[in-house]
């Protein structure tokens, strides 16, 4: 048995490519998180259950068990954890705590993002539960504005709002749900949304890949992503370069750094999400697919501080779908799951999936649920266009 011993903060379904691409570089697994019932912590080789946003408690951890490396999951807490631990114990591979609060707390990526001139949208910063303050920051931007917690994700306490009482009920929202003590406030960009997913070698984009973004219900949730990008050859350079001034100012390591961005009418992107830990719901198996390229392999090697040099662009082959098989509009909570159903017309679309629902199980909240993530390869363009836009019909869920 291997003696090297690796720590994956998180357990889920999101987690399965990352567990099984460590183990395939020889690396003896140990998952944690508080979902016991994570989907990804049967392939391990150890599970230890604790809270992984509690980063004290992972560095104990990663101590207690005697590991050689620490790998994020595919959740902010889990990256910051992560760093924070590989910093107290000089593990390589990850940028500092303070750089990495840098990223991923989004007030802090505003004000980084205004530095380096990468558009972003015209924020500001509102300390909890101040409605004066809250008040007064409203009145000087242009409505709709996006209401968001700064150190959440998947589209959590974040609100659109169209006149000011709609922003106050966000204001809310969002201050009962951060761990912080303030929230961002923002303008709405219009425009078409992606994600862009790049890997740095020294400083340099060696890999990138783009998405179009889908969503359903859930407006702040990604449902689905198909490549190729609809986004030109012009706008995937300035993500390129943005990423470069980023990684340049930063000092970032060598790995991941992923960005979700809107494309406004004239193709400039502007960055409204950026990580540098794994996307959720099987995102980077989703890269694997489409460009033929081992992502999950090359971003464990980069937390466990391997050479990635290796790694080289790729574009799209062929087209592709990852789709989360998510609730209707018909769908209420509290129904019963009975069964997911696929239309013979996408049946021969299907190239994996990964199914987790129990029949006759409740959904307790219909914007969250959800029963599985299917993988679809299409023969042309148009097919994937159009199957897309249907693909709420021709995969669905069906009640009791």
């Amino acid at each position: 048995m291997t003696s090297k011993k690796l720590l994956i903060l998180g357990g889920g379904h999101a987690e399965i490519p990352l567990i099984q691409a460590a183990q395939a570089l020889d690396w003896y697994v140990i998952t944690t998180g508080n979902d016991r019932k994570g989907l990804g912590h049967p392939y391990a080789d150890k599970n230890v259950f604790a809270d992984f946003s509690d980063k004290d408690a992972m560095l104990e951890l990663a101590r207690t068990e005697g590991v050689q490396a620490v790998c994020s999951g595919c959740n902010d807490f889990a990256l910051l954890s992560t760093v924070y631990v590989c910093e107290k114990l000089g593990f390589p591979g990850h940028d500092s705590y303070a750089t990495s609060l840098e990223i991923h707390h989004k007030d802090k990526y505003r004000a980084l993002a205004t530095k380096l001139k990468i558009p972003t949208p015209r924020a500001l910063v509102v300390p909890k539960d101040t409605d004066a303050d809250f008040d007064a920051a409203i009145a000087s931007l242009d409505f709709p504005i996006i209401v968001k917690p700064v150190d959440l994700t998947g589209g959590k306490g974040i609100h659109r709002a169209n006149t000011p009482e709609e922003a106050r009920a966000a204001y809310k929202d969002a201050c009962s749900r951060t761990r912080q003590d303030h929230i961002v406030v923002e303008e709405f960009v219009t425009g078409t949304n992606h994600g862009f997913s790049a890997m740095l070698v020294k400083g340099k984009v060696a890999f990138a890949f783009a998405d179009n973004e889908q969503y359903f219900m859930n407006k702040y949730m990604v449902s689905g992503a198909n490549s190729p990008s609809t986004s030109g050859s012009e706008t995937l350079a300035k993500l390129r370069d943005y990423c470069e001034r980023i990684a340049k100012d930063l000092s970032l390591v060598d790995g991941i750094l992923h960005i979700q961005y809107i494309e406004k009418a004239d193709g400039t992107p502007v960055i409204i999400e950026i990580c540098r830990r794994p996307p959720g719901d099987l995102y980077i198996k989703f890269v694997q697919y489409a460009t033929g390229i081992d992502y999950p392999k090359f971003i464990v090697m980069a937390e466990t501080s391997e050479d990635i040099s290796s790694i080289q662009d790729k574009p799209t082959q062929g087209y592709w779908l990852r789709h989360c098989i998510m609730p209707g509009p018909e769908i209420q909570n509290g129904d019963t799951a009975r069964e997911v159903v696929f239309d013979p017309e996408i049946q021969g679309n299907i190239a994996d999936r990964l199914l987790w629902y129990t029949p006759g199980e409740t959904i307790a909240d219909t914007l969250l649920y959800k029963a599985g993530i299917v993988f679809f390869r299409f023969d042309t363009l148009a097919e994937m266009q159009d199957k897309t836009a249907r693909m709420t019909d021709l995969a669905r869920i069906v009640i009791d």
